[in-house]
């Protein structure tokens, strides 16, 4: 990359992003996010002389120029960066932001000819990984992402990069990743830094890369939990597989464009004359990409072979309650039967001894000797020949 001249620039004006944020003509307006103090509409823009107030910083998490590798200055504000950098030879400019408001960025987009397309990305965030070449500046969107071991789930962050000649400008909408990690390991390394903007970029690729392993290893032992819940028979096992079959779809999106950005960078080293220690680094972080992106495709096939597995465990579960239920059923029919079978034995004495139990006086067998034996071998008669019937047909 070419050296940027250090001549002032014109103030630019940019009425292609319109006030509140809605730049595009489809989108609502978009609240810039506050930071603890008074609402930014509230805030003056001029102060009492009429002069123009700089625009609310409290967004900078750090901004530094650096020279050969090396800290020369950390300015308290955006102004002061950019006066820093100007008064620099050969310096570089690392500004890293948290959520910045509107102002910030279009102070940015002025100093530094940033282009419209990318200022409403790192207004609006929500954006895919990407990388898109403006000119002399490198725009890179990345999707870092962090193991939370208390829920046991995946949380992503957005991360925006501008790469300019002398500059860097780092914009973060999410907890991940830690800049503050990478700023310090390139200070150690001054022999690094000194290399420029592309080196910060290769750090930042790093660090985010670096950071999907530990989200790898607790998706893992995950993905060995649920296996164990699928075989034990957990009722909530299907929820956490859909959830984690979730996450997993995120991480996809994360980690595969990553693979086609590196190649891109890759692509271009002769061109852009990439230094050959550089080239190796990013090479190396390209074969890291390369390697999470497919454990990532390994995990989302084995959480579907796990969620049919499950369904298939569900079902022979369901199948063999049913059984048992048939089965129970069956068995109480059977002494349902019984039961009935006894009832109506016992039913038929019953019915003989009602009769001759009616004391009317012109009854047949009451003046009859064999009258009560008579009674009694019918009682017998019915009640075996009810037996044989109901044994022959396997009631009893």
């Amino acid at each position: 990359m070419s050296e940027r001249r250090r001549t002032p620039r014109p103030t630019r004006r940019y009425p292609w992003l319109r006030p509140g944020g809605a730049n595009r003509a489809d989108a609502a307006p978009r609240p810039a996010p506050a930071p603890p103090g008074p609402p930014r509409d509230e805030q003056q823009t001029t102060a009492a002389d009429g002069t123009p107030r700089e625009p609310d910083e409290r967004s900078v998490v750090d901004a530094a120029v650096y020279r050969d590798g090396r800290r020369v200055g950390t300015p308290d504000t955006l102004a002061a960066t950019y006066r820093r950098l100007r008064e620099e030879t050969g310096a570089m400019a690392w500004i890293g932001l948290y959520r910045p408001s509107e102002a910030e960025l279009l102070s940015l987009a002025e100093e530094f000819d940033l282009h419209k397309l990318a200022i409403e990305d790192a207004l609006e965030a929500h954006q895919r990984p990407k990388l898109e070449r403006y000119g002399e500046t490198l725009f890179v969107v990345l999707r870092a992402a962090r193991y939370l071991d208390a829920p046991e789930e995946v949380d992503f962050g957005e991360l925006h990069v501008f790469v300019g000649p002398d500059f860097v400008i780092t914009v973060r909408h999410g907890a991940a990743p830690d800049l503050s990690v990478v700023r310090a390991r390139m200070e150690s390394t001054p022999e690094l830094l000194a290399l420029g903007p592309e080196a910060v970029l290769y750090a930042i690729l790093d660090a985010v890369v670096d950071g999907y392993a530990p989200v790898v290893a607790g998706v893992q032992n995950d993905i060995d939990e649920i296996e164990t819940e699928v075989f034990r028979g957990d009722p909530e096992v299907s929820r956490r597989i859909y959830e984690l079959s979730r996450e997993m779809v995120e991480f996809q999106r994360a980690t595969r464009p990553l693979v086609g950005m590196l190649h891109g960078l890759m692509a271009g080293f002769d061109k852009y004359g990439t230094d050959e220690e550089l080239q190796r680094y990013l090479r190396d972080v390209a074969d890291h990409v390369t390697h999470t992106s497919e454990r990532v495709d390994g995990f989302r096939s084995a959480l579907t072979d796990i969620l049919a597995v499950n369904a298939t465990l569900v079902t022979q579960q369901q199948n063999a309650e049913m059984r048992a239920l048939a089965e129970a059923g069956f068995e109480q029919n059977e002494e349902v039967k019984k039961i009935s079978a006894w009832a109506a034995i016992l039913f038929a004495p019953t019915l003989v001894g009602t009769i001759y139990g009616m004391n009317f006086t012109h009854m047949p067998e009451l003046d009859w000797v064999w009258g009560y034996p008579f009674a009694i071998v019918l009682m017998a008669v019915v009640c075996v020949s009810l037996y044989v019937i109901f044994k022959r047909r396997g009631w009893l």
